[in-house]
């Protein structure tokens, strides 16, 4: 298997073989990014791993030479050749004018080397470069290109892939731009991108709210950027609106979704069992479904599920492992089973028969009574977007309406926004 633990392993076991030249070669590129420009950076990259040939420096090239030879290159390669990228990525992430380097970089994977490589290292590299790019690290490296290049506006062409629309979705960050192998730096790198798109968009956000709140009676001196609020998501501006109505207002008349979690939390707190509770939870889910698709068939086939999910502690008392248990098996049920196994026929019966607005009001009614699934449902959304990102755009526009109701859902109950 060539997993992260697996190569991790060999490095503190057997580190005689490769461990002292990968941090050779480590060391040599943080030298290099800390005194060179970005234009001589790509170069260095290009000629080292690209070309693979005629690098400058002979003992760095020795190096890299072992670790070709080392008999776990085949499993350890994309670890080495993801961690050396993102020695450049990281330094140059810091500082936003150098961000437009990212793509460069990325697109380096894409070019054909010159001259014919005549030496066994130089063939053997180009061999595991070309392996590289049909791994997960790889695709997470173009996503981080795609999340520092592209702005949210530039994204009307319904043509392109999904993929390109990765920087519009915060919450798909931490799944879909690291990897097993990504260091504690890179995690924080993705963090401080995250936070920062996130508050943009609902500063964003804020101020369309607010605009149409006003509009119709905007004083001729009020700000002109507020006089011009653009809707900041995919969605039109009457969807936008039943989408703050909906996650911000009050859906029966009298309770927002934070209300009736708490009502919920307060009520089954009371439940004599494991059993009860679920029983209470079918009663607080299917409240809110539309009775005609619920009664054809949806109902009883959540009740039946709820009955299936750990039914050996159907007496017991319940508890925070069992809330978190039952919520993530739901969210599996209702989104998507796994990354192996991505079937996702019921989100989408959902999302065709009660509307996208209410699907996702859905899934917000089981993360506000257990907010530590949250991640978890993050993590499902990152999975059906990898299995669709090369799908062009037009084609899937029931996940992005999901995913753009979805970023007005989480800021509305989970961020700073406030209607």
């Amino acid at each position: 298997m060539d997993s992260w633990s697996d190569y991790y392993n060999r490095r503190i076991t057997h580190h005689q073989t490769t461990y002292l030249e990968e941090e050779q070669l480590y060391g040599h590129l943080l030298d290099c990014v800390r005194t060179e420009a970005p234009e001589e950076l790509l170069a260095r990259f290009r000629m080292l791993f690209i070309e693979a040939g005629g690098y400058a420096d002979h003992a760095v090239w020795q190096a890299l030479k072992k670790i070709v030879d080392s008999p776990f290159v085949e499993k350890d390669f994309k670890f080495i050749l993801n961690r050396s990228s993102y020695i450049f990525i990281n330094h140059w992430l810091m500082q936003p004018r150098l961000h437009s380097a990212i793509p460069e970089l990325v697109a380096l994977f894409d070019a054909n080397p010159s001259g014919l490589g005549r030496s066994r290292t130089t063939q053997r590299l180009r061999d595991l470069v070309r392996q590289f790019r049909t791994t997960d690290q790889y695709m997470a490296l173009k996503r981080m290109a795609q999340v520092v290049s592209q702005t949210p506006e530039g994204t009307a062409n319904g043509g392109s892939t999904l993929g390109t629309l990765i920087r519009r979705y915060p919450c798909l960050y931490n799944y879909n731009l690291l990897t097993t192998d990504s260091t504690d730096e890179q995690r924080r790198r993705v963090r401080q991108i995250k936070r920062h798109v996130q508050r943009q968009f609902e500063r964003d956000l804020a101020q369309y709210a607010t605009f149409k709140l006003l509009q119709g009676d905007i004083p001729a001196e009020q700000p002109k950027d507020l006089r011009s609020s653009k809707n900041p998501t995919l969605l039109s501006d009457r969807r936008l609106d039943r989408a703050l109505q909906q996650f911000g207002g009050k859906i029966d008349g009298s309770n927002t979704y934070h209300d009736l979690a708490q009502r919920f939390l307060t009520y089954s707190s009371h439940a004599r069992s494991y059993q009860g509770f679920k029983t209470d939870l079918y009663e607080y889910l299917t409240d809110s479904v539309d009775a005609k698709y619920g009664n054809r068939q949806f109902n009883q086939r959540l009740y039946s599920h709820l009955q299936t999910i750990l039914p050996e502690h159907d007496e017991h008392q319940l508890n925070d492992v069992l809330l978190i248990g039952t919520c993530r098996k739901l969210l599996n049920f209702l989104v998507v089973e796994n990354s192996q196994c991505p079937n996702h026929a019921i989100f989408v019966d959902l999302t065709g028969n009660l509307g996208i607005t209410a699907t996702i009001g859905l899934l917000l009614k089981i993360v506000l009574i257990c907010r530590k699934v949250k991640p978890y449902l993050e993590k499902q959304f990152a999975i059906l977007f990898k299995h669709y990102e090369t799908c062009t755009r037009d084609s899937v526009t029931w996940l992005i309406d999901s995913l753009e109701n979805l970023n007005v859902a989480f800021s509305i109950n989970f961020g700073s926004l406030s209607l």
